[in-house]
C-alpha cells in the first residue's frame, strides 16, 4: 500500500501546482485547450506518462475540456505522492507552468 499524504502535505503540494485543488480524497483540475484536437493530444501524451508510472487518472473530456481527478486506488482512494507527481507531469504536458497564465 502507498503512503497517504497528510492534509498539510497535500496543502503544500497544491501550493506548488497551478490550478489544482483537492483534499485527502483527490486532486482535481479542469484543463482547457483551444479545441478537441488539442485536448485529445493532451490525453494521449498523459496516457503514456500514466502508463509508465502505472498510475491512471480518472478523467472526462468534453470538446476542449479535460477534467481530471487523481487519487491512488491501492491507498484506499486517497492522495499519495504518486498523484502529485502525475499532476506535475500533466501541467508540463499541458504547457502550464507555476505562475503562468492558464
Amino acid at each position: 500500500m502507498k503512503t497517504v499524504l497528510t492534509g498539510a502535505e497535500i496543502e503544500a503540494a497544491l501550493a506548488g501546482l497551478d490550478g489544482w485543488s483537492g483534499d485527502s480524497a483527490a486532486l482535481v483540475k479542469r484543463f482547457r485547450f483551444a479545441d478537441f484536437k488539442d485536448a485529445l493530444g493532451f490525453m494521449v501524451r498523459v496516457g503514456f506518462e500514466a502508463e509508465a508510472m502505472n498510475h491512471h487518472p480518472e478523467w472526462t473530456n468534453v470538446y476542449n475540456r479535460v477534467e481530471v481527478r487523481l487519487n491512488t486506488h491501492d491507498a484506499g482512494g486517497q492522495v499519495t505522492a504518486k498523484d502529485v507527481e502525475l499532476a506535475r507531469r500533466m501541467d508540463v504536458i499541458s504547457g502550464v507552468e507555476r505562475g503562468s497564465a492558464a
